[in-house]
C-alpha cells in the first residue's frame, strides 16, 4: 500500500503532514512532518490560554482579599440601634425659690429719710412734696400717708384710683410704689415702679416726716416662740 499525504493545517500555513504506513510490513504509522514553518497570527495554543485565565483568576481573587481585609481592619462601630438617644425631657425640673421678701416693718425700722429724700428727687416732677403745695401732673403728696386715696378735692384721679378705697397705708404705699399699673388698674402715673425693697422703705421713711402727724410704723410681728425642750426622764 503506497504512502498517503494528510493536510491537516490550514493553507495559509502550508504545513503537510506526511502519512506513511509500511502495510507490508504491519508497522506503526510513520508521521513526518514536511515543509513546516511559522506563521504569523497562526492563533494562541491551549496552554497560552489557561495561563491568561489564570492570572485573571489570581487578580480578581486578590482584589477580592484585599477588600475582606480591609473591611475587618477599618469597620466601624456599629450601633446595637440606630439613632442617638435624646433627653425626653421628662425629667424632674428643680424648683425654682423665689427671692425671700424682707417683712416691710423691718425695712422700715433700718430705713433711711434722708436716702428717702434723695430718691424722691425723680418724683418732684410730677408731685409737690412741701406743706401746702399744689397739683402738677399728680397730686401732692404732703401727709400722703394715712389720707384717703383720690381724695384731694379738684384733681382728675383715674376711675381705678377712684374706686380703690381706703386710706394710704405704708403696706399698700409699698405695694403702689413697687409697680403703680400693678396696684392700680388705668392709673395714669406712668413712673414704672422701684424695685429696691430698700429704696421704698427709705422714701416712706421720707414721706412720714413729710407730715403734721407721722404716722407710726407698722410694728414687727413678733418672733415664734420656740417650743420647750421636753424634759429628761428621770434617772433611776
Amino acid at each position: 500500500m503506497g504512502n498517503a499525504l494528510i493536510r491537516v493545517a490550514k493553507p495559509p500555513a502550508k504545513r503537510l503532514i506526511s502519512l506513511a504506513t509500511e502495510a507490508s510490513d504491519g508497522g506503526a504509522p510513520n508521521l513526518e512532518f514536511d515543509d513546516v514553518t511559522d506563521v504569523p497570527g497562526a492563533g494562541i495554543t491551549t496552554t497560552d490560554g489557561n495561563k491568561i485565565a489564570l492570572a485573571i483568576m489570581t487578580v480578581l481573587l486578590l482584589t477580592m482579599g484585599l477588600g475582606v481585609f480591609s473591611n475587618a481592619l477599618y469597620s466601624p462601630d456599629v450601633a446595637e440601634k440606630p439613632g442617638y438617644a435624646l433627653p425626653s425631657g421628662a425629667g424632674k425640673t428643680a424648683a425654682v425659690e423665689a427671692p425671700k421678701q424682707t417683712p416691710l416693718p423691718v425695712l422700715l425700722a433700718k430705713a433711711d429719710p434722708t436716702k428717702g429724700e434723695a430718691d424722691t428727687k425723680v418724683c418732684q416732677s410730677c408731685h409737690s412734696f412741701e406743706k401746702g403745695g399744689t397739683a402738677k401732673v399728680g397730686p401732692p403728696l404732703y401727709g400722703v400717708l394715712g389720707r384717703p386715696k383720690g381724695s384731694i378735692p379738684g384733681f382728675a384721679y383715674s376711675d381705678g384710683m377712684k374706686a380703690k378705697g381706703g386710706n394710704w397705708t405704708y403696706e399698700d404705699l409699698n405695694t403702689f410704689i413697687t409697680k403703680p399699673s400693678a396696684f392700680v388698674s388705668g392709673t395714669k402715673m406712668t413712673y414704672p415702679g422701684e424695685a429696691d425693697e430698700h429704696k421704698r422703705a427709705d422714701i416712706e421713711a421720707y414721706l412720714q416726716k413729710d407730715e403734721d402727724t407721722p404716722l407710726p410704723f407698722p410694728a414687727a410681728a413678733a418672733a415664734p416662740a420656740k417650743a420647750d425642750a421636753p424634759a429628761e426622764p428621770a434617772k433611776k
